[in-house]
């Protein structure tokens, strides 16, 4: 079977969930403006996304899933999201669904499915992107691979001695699979609240959490947190007063679901477990609970094992960017980072949000893509 072509572009986007369509869609302005003589030559470019479909991580969600805020205030650039008849705020699936006419719209061109296998420095300047598919060059990577393919759980003790079942918020699609079993949820945030909430009808529900869960006040949704974390990163990189952030109000929304589940006292938390034993779970103090199931709510990592050539600086745990412009690498000013939350844009892991760090990723890397004497590194 002959090897597939190379392929060259100006810029490759990495990831075809909501992070990288909204660069496509300012990259696609850029091919707009080009045509209709309002600016010079436009950087082509293509989209690579390892999902089957388009919807990004939207598409594995559980069903019952919905939105922090109503559709008027969830919305990627240049197209508003639909308005939601149903109740409470939009689901998972209207949210898949958005995103698949959103890349129709505009005719962006994702290649799908593909499958990132490494990035490295081309000699001569730019990366050579290897795919399952094929190779690609470029001169500019914006890598926007999201996290839901990197699910993270602890190291509990005892945890391969349980004899019942294991799942991540990545694996939940709903609770009918566990009416009437024993259920323990562990996670103090967003996932570990909703479903709680979502088994409460159906299971036995246990949900765990290292602290006591904080929940935000109930009229603060999506767009109030999208505002709060803005101006705090606008007063910090002022020099200015920084008011109270996100995480100083609460770690839960309180969603239309959530908040029906806590007022009916169905969402009480206990205490984090210490161990496993076969049949369950087990406290400090030696109590134990029979549990058929637990479900680790406890968040992800960003997905950037193909990175690993490029052996970049690191900086918490993640790669370090430019604080000019923070979701530029520390290390090139052609590798971009969009979308995987504060630490490269203000809100930039939500829908609301990662408009505004897509549109200043996709302006740097015009530049970036025309400056002569490039080198990735």
């Amino acid at each position: 079977m002959p090897a597939a072509p190379l392929q060259d572009v100006d810029v490759l986007v990495i990831g075809g969930g909501q992070a990288g369509l909204a660069a496509g869609y300012y990259l696609n302005r850029l091919r707009r403006d080009e045509a209709s003589g309002r600016s010079g030559p436009a950087p082509s470019f293509a989209i690579l996304d390892a999902n089957p479909e388009t919807g990004g991580a939207w598409q594995h969600y559980w069903s019952s899933l919905e939105l922090f805020s109503p559709a008027a205030y969830s919305s990627l650039p240049g197209y508003p999201m639909p308005g939601w008849e149903g109740g409470g705020n939009p689901s998972a699936d209207h949210v898949a669904q958005y995103l698949r006419t959103y890349e129709g719209r505009y005719k962006l061109p994702v290649h799908r499915p593909v499958r990132v296998a490494s990035v490295r420095a081309a000699t001569g300047g730019g990366y050579l992107t290897d795919t399952d598919r094929g190779q690609w060059t470029s001169r500019v990577v914006i890598n926007a691979t999201g996290s839901w393919s990197r699910p993270y759980v602890p190291l509990v003790p005892g945890s391969n001695r349980f004899t019942g079942q294991q799942l991540h918020t990545a694996d939940y699609r709903g609770p009918e699979p566990y009416a009437g079993r024993n259920v323990v949820v562990v996670g103090g945030g967003n996932s570990g609240a909703q479903i709680a909430a979502d088994l409460a009808q159906a299971a036995a529900v246990t949900w765990v959490t290292r602290h006591p869960p904080r929940y935000l006040p109930d009229d603060v949704d999506g767009r109030a947190l999208f505002d709060i974390a803005t101006r705090r990163v606008r007063a910090l990189a002022a020099g200015e007063p920084a008011p109270a952030g996100v995480a100083d109000l609460g770690d839960i929304v309180a969603v239309p679901a959530v908040r029906k589940a806590r007022d009916a006292g169905l969402l009480r938390a206990r205490p984090m477990f210490s161990r496993f034993v076969p049949d369950g779970v087990q406290w400090e103090d030696r109590e134990q609970l029979d549990a058929d199931v637990v479900i680790w709510c406890t968040g992800f990592r960003p997905d950037l094992q193909h990175l690993q050539a490029l052996d970049l600086t690191t900086r918490n745990g993640v790669p370090a960017t430019d604080p000019a412009l923070p979701t530029r690498s520390a290390d090139s000013p052609a590798l971009f980072f969009l979308g995987y939350g504060d630490w490269c844009g203000p809100s930039s892991a939500t829908l609301i949000g990662v408009g505004a760090a897509a549109r200043d990723t996709v302006s740097a890397a015009q530049m970036a893509q025309m400056a002569p004497g490039f080198t990735a590194r």
